[in-house]
């Protein structure tokens, strides 16, 4: 029987990091924060969910602060005009934590390297009736001409409105998912059907090369 293995958490500590950063003293705080870090993240992205552009949110906390750095395609959409954006999320945040809160905008150089935003443009392709293996195709030799070593494409369920739910797979390149020095980038993403044909699931992993021991 096989063992499924998220990539990421397969890799903490050796060259990945966790998403949120906090350590609890109490049990009662660490539902409370683990609670809140899911609705910023929640807000953030339907915030952004007419365009996929959030490519990773980091949460880290202090004593009486807590920072978001928002991982980003197009900062330009996320500050908004004159910073407007960000001072309209950082009100909305404080709201959610009920304490202090410091945004940062980082922005994602080659967005065709990152697995979520690889996987929610395909979504979005399905969900616009976009023929699947043209979707898959054209965004595989994007993220392999934007040098990535492999990348690995699955899309499940009832693909161009067919009577049955198939798997399909397209792989470019390599993907060593049992080695650990590998710099393997992964998500998983969800595309509606359309004349509710169901829920499209698409799984996309990026191998971007081995990594040394830091």
């Amino acid at each position: 029987m096989g063992q499924k293995v998220n990539p990421t958490s397969f890799r903490l500590q050796v060259h990945k990091n966790w998403s949120s950063r906090w350590f609890s003293a109490g049990k009662r705080d660490f539902a409370k924060w683990l609670a809140e870090d899911v609705n910023v993240r929640d807000f953030i992205e339907s915030k952004f969910a007419s365009r996929p552009t959030i490519s990773a949110i980091d949460i880290e906390r202090s004593a009486n602060l807590t920072t978001v750095t928002i991982h980003t395609a197009k900062a330009g959409v996320v500050i908004g005009r004159g910073g407007a954006g960000v001072t309209e999320l950082r009100a909305a945040i404080e709201k959610i934590v009920g304490g202090p809160v410091r945004i940062n905008i980082e922005e994602v150089k080659r967005p065709e390297l990152s697995a979520k935003l690889v996987a929610e443009n395909i979504a979005r392709q399905l969900e616009r009736r976009i023929n699947f293996r043209r979707a898959v195709k054209s965004s595989a030799q994007s993220t392999m001409q934007a040098g990535a070593k492999g990348i690995r494409i699955e899309v499940a369920g009832r693909l161009n409105n067919a009577e049955m739910a198939r798997r399909e797979k397209v792989i470019e390149g390599s993907v060593p998912l049992h080695t650990l020095r590998a710099d393997v980038d992964f998500h998983v993403a969800r595309a509606q059907g359309p004349n509710g044909s169901g829920i499209i699931g698409i799984k996309v992993w990026i191998y971007k090369g081995e990594r040394s021991d830091d």
